[in-house]
């Protein structure tokens, strides 16, 4: 079995389009004031064709629209994009097809529409159950808009998932104790919680550098953050099983598996990334970034991708340590073996006695202390 089948395969549609660019979005995403549609299916169509001439027959498991904003996709487009993926490689019984939202571009005959495409999971972007703090974050949205897309999203799609931002600015624990409970009380079966961070090349970025963005939590106090939002989550009964995200058993966000578990994945559209697996070689596969110059590069050339990396065992011993200690159930050890070679049996046994790192047979974890420092933990065992 080649080692990307433990992970599975999968496929991202990236959409680069926004209402406004958020400051702190450090995504490839841009605000057009016109977009040909048309143009844009036949270039996604291309690229899909070209990709399974490398990738061979396998079967998708899972589709995901992320951007940008891809609920500003007509459906029509959406659907398009799915018939041909799925006319080129057979699906997986039941595969999980999700399409990120903004509840700015919420109505009920768009959602209906997604769904009839074919998309059977919605992740609604809220970000914050605070007007002001909606406002700070560029959100065109406001509370009430932003309930009232995810209450529509339950009614139309089998499964559905929540993002919030926390440890915003002035925001303290008790106020983010009390907004986490509040979108508790919503019901939702997956939740994408993310620690605020300030990204070089964005407006919060370059805010920051001015000292002009204060009122951001200390190290310890985003650390308190994080320590009650797991037991806020597992006391619910949506365990973390990655660092940033919580969801009821089963309900788990099964294209990111794909990507913690270290498959194979295409990255359809400007500046979207991909790992394939060619004639026994895993490849690390980036797009332009640009979406006008990918498109263009897409019809005049016949690909949109840049020049592929290849991944030597090292590599890919690190890439797969790095995205599986994200998740609860940790890394495999006769795989990262298999991949490159066991890491540092000295710096284990440390990361063990300090607290940080479980060992359980042939699988090694992060502990939730280790999750907090999991940068540095994985430092050390690199």
């Amino acid at each position: 079995m080649a080692d990307w089948e433990a992970g599975g395969f999968g496929v991202y549609v990236h959409w680069p389009f926004c209402q406004a660019k958020c400051p702190y979005c450090d995504f490839n995403s841009h605000v057009a004031g016109s977009v040909d549609h048309a143009r844009w299916a036949r270039a996604y169509s291309s690229e899909l064709r070209r990709m399974r001439r490398l990738t061979g027959e396998r079967v998708v498991s899972t589709v995901f629209f992320g951007g940008g904003t891809p609920s500003l996709m007509p459906p029509d487009l959406v659907a398009e994009v799915l018939n041909c993926i799925f006319s080129l490689w057979p699906r997986a019984n039941q595969p999980e097809i999700t399409l990120e939202a903004n509840p700015t571009s919420a109505d009920a005959g768009r959602f209906r529409g997604y769904f009839d495409a074919g998309v059977n999971r919605l992740s609604v972007g809220l970000q914050a159950l605070d007007d002001g703090d909606l406002r700070r974050l560029g959100r065109l949205h406001s509370v009430s808009e932003g309930i009232a897309a995810y209450e529509l999203a339950r009614t139309i799609f089998p499964s559905t998932s929540l993002d919030l931002i926390y440890a915003r600015q002035h925001q303290t624990l008790s106020q983010w104790r009390q907004e986490l409970r509040a979108a508790l009380d919503m019901k939702p079966t997956h939740l994408s919680l993310y620690q605020l961070t300030i990204e070089d090349g964005t407006a919060f970025g370059d805010r920051y550098k001015r000292g002009g963005l204060r009122g951001l939590p200390d190290d310890d106090h985003a650390a308190d953050m994080y320590l009650a939002t797991q037991d806020i989550c597992d006391a619910a009964g949506l365990p973390a099983y990655e660092v940033s995200n919580h969801a009821e058993i089963g309900q788990e966000s099964r294209h990111n598996l794909i990507y913690w578990r270290y498959g194979d994945y295409l990255g359809v559209g400007p500046g979207a990334h991909g790992r394939l697996t060619v004639n026994g070689q895993r490849q690390a596969r980036q797009s332009v970034r640009m979406p006008g110059a990918w498109l263009d590069q897409v019809e005049s050339s016949g690909t949109g991708e840049l020049d592929p990396q290849a991944l030597d065992s090292q590599d890919q011993k690190a890439e797969y340590l790095m995205m599986s200690l994200r998740l609860r159930e940790g890394s495999n050890m006769a795989r990262l073996c298999a991949l490159g070679g066991a890491p540092d049996v000295n710096a284990v046994a440390e990361l063990q006695e300090s607290g940080h790192l479980w060992v359980d047979g042939d699988r090694i974890g992060v502990t939730q202390q280790g999750r907090i420092v999991l940068n540095s933990v994985l430092r050390r065992l690199l």
